[in-house]
């Protein structure tokens, strides 16, 4: 038999073993999905996608025995995903279940102990925790101490379950899986904007299918995608053609959304890219093909609601929330009213910007220590090495940046980059331990002796 037909045997072997794996745990999620919806008796909100997260879970949950961290890996696509769920009088959503059971995965079997960086990015947002505990106890009521804890969930627990993933060694697999599930946001925009167009609306793209998806989160989950491709890490190896036209479709997918805070942190993120032009290899001239046409589409976008004299569009809307804003926060400017006041007071709202938010919120000492867990947060990830740094920090400074413009506390606007973060800090951990462990000098004597034995004075006759 020829070395061709030999080599061709083994490669219909091997595709025919992977088809009847892969058939084997697609029959299995779809039996888990069925009988997970028939249990829930098509009574809880968003039923099938409740039945599919589930199933999900189910089947990472068998592979572990195998692939400790097959849960956290699994839920990489799924902290992309906003579409409520709810079961027994909760409200949360498929982000919301996905990073919580890779926490508990991340963990329980993550990697310890945690480096450096990592426990004090930690002790940053337990810092400001304990900020807003104050108002959690002044203001008494169930969804302020929810929230408590979801907003150290999506720092704290993003970043250990980023560790828990980087660190075994998916780093590559993890952030794979969420560029693949914003890539796919990313076609389905593209593809819903020309049907759109095509009819002459040429407004912003609010996405209806698979879920409804609004136009900020559409553009903000792709430009936190966009800063991983753009900044290509050599630890996760993929080729520069592959990253160049990745971040080219995720791009078009933040213009079409026309979500003008996710441009302007897009921009931020590229900015910090070249300024680290040694790591990313970026030149300035990427700059001005990004920043100058972002900038202008911005300027223009905000330049014609201001002409339009429309009270009601967003421009002039957040004028007045601002406004609306400060005098709530003056009727209780120690410490807020509590996380999601905006549930509890008749009339009030989500502030569309995060210190507004947080002052409102938590008053003047949760602010304070919001300010210093930011700045800590960059001046931690500025400090580490650049070849994991430069990611971490410029999708985490991109986040921040967004913030200015628009609601903050959000699940998955705030946990992916900080998932991100996460990966970067446990791949650089893993392969410091990994190094070989460096030769011990020799002495100043043995390094003045001759070489070998020859060059030595026997002692004695």
């Amino acid at each position: 038999m020829s070395p061709m037909s030999t080599s061709a045997r083994v490669r219909r072997e091997r595709l025919g073993d992977w088809w009847a794996g892969a058939w084997r745990w697609v029959l299995m999620a779809g039996g888990a999905a069925v009988a997970v919806y028939i249990l829930l008796d098509q009574r809880a909100q968003n039923a099938e996608m409740m039945a599919f997260a589930l199933a999900v879970l189910v089947i990472a949950a068998a592979v572990t025995t195998s692939v400790p961290l097959a849960i956290a890996l699994v839920s990489m696509p799924g902290i992309l995903i906003i579409q409520r769920v709810g079961l027994g009088g909760t409200d949360l959503s498929v982000s919301d279940v996905a990073l919580a059971a890779a926490f508990g995965t991340a963990l329980l079997l993550g990697h310890r102990p945690y480096s450096a960086p990592l426990r004090a990015l930690l002790w940053l947002n337990f810092f400001y925790q304990f900020t807003t505990l104050i108002t959690v106890i002044v203001n008494p009521y169930t969804a302020n101490t929810v929230e408590w804890f979801h907003a150290w969930l999506l720092i704290s627990g993003a970043l250990i379950v980023g560790w828990a993933v980087g660190h075994a060694g998916y780093a590559r697999l993890a952030l794979g899986l969420i560029v693949g599930t914003a890539s796919l946001i990313a076609v389905v925009t593209v593809i819903h904007a020309a049907f759109q167009y095509a009819t002459g609306d040429f407004a912003a793209i609010y996405l209806t299918w698979p879920f409804p998806m609004h136009k900020n989160f559409v553009g903000t989950t792709l430009a936190f995608a966009a800063v991983i491709a753009y900044v290509n890490p050599d630890w996760l190896g993929w080729s520069r053609r592959l990253a160049t036209s990745t971040f080219l479709l995720l791009v078009v997918g933040v213009l079409l959304s026309q979500s003008r805070q996710a441009m302007i942190g897009l921009v931020a993120a590229v900015i910090i890219g070249v300024i680290r032009r040694k790591v990313t290899g970026r030149s300035r001239i990427v700059v001005f093909l990004l920043v100058i046409p972002a900038t202008w589409l911005v300027i223009s976008m905000v330049i014609e609601q201001i002409e339009s004299q429309n009270q009601f569009n967003s421009v002039y809307q957040r004028i007045n929330w601002f406004r609306d804003v400060y005098h709530l926060w003056t009727e209780s400017p120690a410490f807020g009213h509590g996380l999601r006041y905006w549930y509890q007071i008749p009339g009030a709202f989500q502030p569309p910007q995060a210190e507004l938010e947080v002052l409102a919120s938590t008053g003047l000492l949760g602010l304070f220590g919001f300010g210093v867990m930011w700045l800590g947060i960059l001046i931690v990830l500025w400090r580490i090495d650049p070849r994991f740094g430069t990611l971490a920090f410029a999708v985490v400074f991109s986040r921040i940046v967004q913030a200015q413009f628009d609601l903050f506390w959000v699940a998955a606007a705030v946990s992916i980059p900080f998932v991100i973060a996460g990966v970067c800090l446990g791949a650089m951990q893993r392969e410091t331990d990994r190094a070989p462990a460096a030769e011990p000098l020799e002495s100043d004597e043995e390094i003045v002796r001759p070489a070998g034995r020859a060059g030595q004075r026997r002692a004695g006759p």
